[in-house]
């Protein structure tokens, strides 16, 4: 069932992507990336690895290599038709690059990158708890997840089908966010609101899990 999920939502975004910047998630997604830009610290001036989950045409990751330098960033998408897009954009060649793969798992080794963000994809998973024993994985201890995404209030999550989206979406409350997080070995440090329902979710990993 989850791989029929998968297949079909990156069908939508491949048939979505040689437009998909020229819709209003332009501006949209530029607010919500400055925003973000604002709670994330990496270093400036040693070498560092990120990964960008469902990276989408790329925007977040140039936006990230343009404040630091020294950054050496990845994004992963399911849809070959957004990393055709992303990679046409890409504007910091050799520290970006883009490959295919699922959230649920990921091809990188274990310990692999130093902080990960997923920004307005977490919603579309359908095997939340596993995408973030993923990030657990490749995180090295003291890396961060940052997690940005639609939200609600409510302690339970709510669950809304979306046609032409190729299934369902999922909001998770932050109390959700937080028990996926502790069940995949990582601490949660804070919960920031970015623009309306979005929030921002920070989290570290502090230890390696045997």
């Amino acid at each position: 069932m989850t791989s029929d999920v998968l297949t079909a939502k990156a069908r939508v975004f491949d048939r979505w992507a040689p437009n998909y910047d020229w819709l209003f998630t332009t501006v949209f997604y530029q607010a919500v990336h400055q925003r973000l830009l604002s709670y994330v610290n990496l270093p400036d001036h040693s070498p560092t690895a990120v990964l960008d989950i469902g990276c989408g045409t790329g925007k977040l990751l140039n936006r990230l290599a343009a404040q630091y330098p020294q950054l050496q960033g990845t994004g992963l998408d399911l849809s070959s038709e957004m990393l055709r897009q992303a990679r046409r954009s890409n504007g910091h060649r050799p520290r970006l690059i883009f490959v295919p793969g699922a959230s649920e798992a990921m091809p990188f080794a274990n310990h692999h990158f130093q902080a990960a963000f997923s920004t307005i994809s977490f919603l579309h998973y359908p095997d939340p708890q596993q995408v973030f024993v993923e990030v657990s994985r490749i995180l090295r201890p003291g890396g961060q997840f940052y997690l940005v995404d639609y939200t609600t209030l409510f302690e339970l999550g709510t669950q809304q089908n979306v046609a032409g989206l190729g299934g369902s979406m999922h909001f998770y409350s932050p109390q959700q966010r937080e028990m996926l997080a502790t069940n995949a070995g990582l601490i949660h440090n804070a919960h920031h609101s970015l623009l309306g329902p979005v929030l921002l979710s920070i989290f570290t990993k502090t230890e390696i899990l045997s």
